[in-house]
């Protein structure tokens, strides 16, 4: 969509041509118009695209030649990138023109975007013939977080997870999550010390800071997150870090040590499931807010977040426990 629209802004481009660093007069910087114009309309439409630039994937990142059918972009899958080329020599050799094949992508972009739509309003339809029905249990819910976990691509639901349980208890815990940042956003650029931030309801200073690891925490994370620290004007009285992996003693030890090597900043490792079935215990009659609080996150986390199959399979899986008709 870029290469198409920097055709239509200036005609006497080379579409195959998105890297200034190629020369030529009629080569042009792809990765402006996509991060000027591109990505603010995909978001402000809701578009199903990566939310972030093509030009810095591997693929398109770092070149300086000309996008003929016979590059090789060693981009997966590889049909795709192929057709993109195809269709950047449409445009060259005048097979098409830029307006209708921008016109044609958007349009379809928004059928596709409309499908997906669709599929969630039926499924969560499907979860109000429910309404009658007895709550799911704390060990209900913390069961069918735990299922969702183990689905590929789900690296941000511990984040809408955590953040739930601020959302959901916030006026009982005096405390609330600030706006969260865009997944994989790197905290240098945000200015956030880390993935959730949690303040008091009366004050914008960040207190708690919560980092989520898909991995084994190592010392050397609990060195980064120190170092991130002292490099902040922040200051906060916990660096929590969340885990979807097993906690190494020798890490939890490190991790109460630095408590006086900090002059005060508790730090500690939690297992995230083990986080949330606390939680849900200790304020039983808060499980169903909490549920509904993480459905929302994760209805309207975008699809570079959160793919649609994840959204989906989460609330047939709901609908499912709540019916009776899935042991989870």
């Amino acid at each position: 969509m870029a290469c198409l629209l920097a055709k239509l802004h200036r005609p006497d481009v080379d579409i195959r041509k998105p890297y200034t660093e190629i020369g030529d007069i009629d080569s042009f910087s792809g990765r402006t118009y996509d991060e000027r114009y591109i990505t603010a309309f995909i978001n402000q439409h809701s578009l199903p695209c990566n939310s972030t630039t093509a030009f810095l994937t591997p693929a398109l990142r770092n070149r300086n030649t000309v996008l003929t059918t016979e590059i090789n972009l060693v981009g997966k899958p590889p049909q795709l990138y192929q057709a993109v080329l195809t269709l950047l020599d449409d445009v060259y050799c005048n097979r098409v023109t830029s307006e209708d094949l921008l016109a044609e992508i958007v349009r379809s972009l928004l059928i596709d975007r409309n499908e997906r739509q669709q599929r969630i309003d039926a499924l969560v339809s499907g979860l109000r013939t429910t309404d009658g029905a007895v709550p799911l249990s704390s060990e209900d819910i913390v069961n069918l977080i735990e299922k969702h976990l183990t689905l590929k691509g789900t690296s941000r639901l511990p984040v809408l997870a955590i953040a739930a349980v601020y959302q959901s208890a916030e006026q009982f815990l005096g405390e609330r999550v600030l706006m969260l940042q865009a997944h994989n956003a790197a905290d240098l650029q945000t200015g956030a010390l880390g993935d959730v931030e949690i303040t008091l309801l009366a004050d914008d200073e960040v207190v708690t800071s919560y980092e989520m690891k898909n991995k084994r925490i190592t010392r050397e994370d609990l060195d980064r997150a120190l170092q991130k620290l002292s490099a902040s004007e922040k200051r906060v009285d916990n660096y929590i870090f969340i885990t979807t992996e097993a906690i190494d003693k020798e890490v939890q030890d490190y991790a109460r040590s630095m408590y006086q090597e900090t002059g005060g900043i508790e730090f500690v490792v939690l297992d995230c499931i083990g986080f949330i079935r606390h939680f849900l215990h200790l304020f039983h009659r808060l499980r169903s807010r909490f549920l509904e609080a993480y459905q929302t996150l994760l209805l309207t986390e975008p699809q570079s977040a959160v793919s649609q199959p994840v959204k989906e399979a989460f609330l047939a899986m709901r609908q499912a426990a709540e019916t009776g008709m899935e042991e989870i």
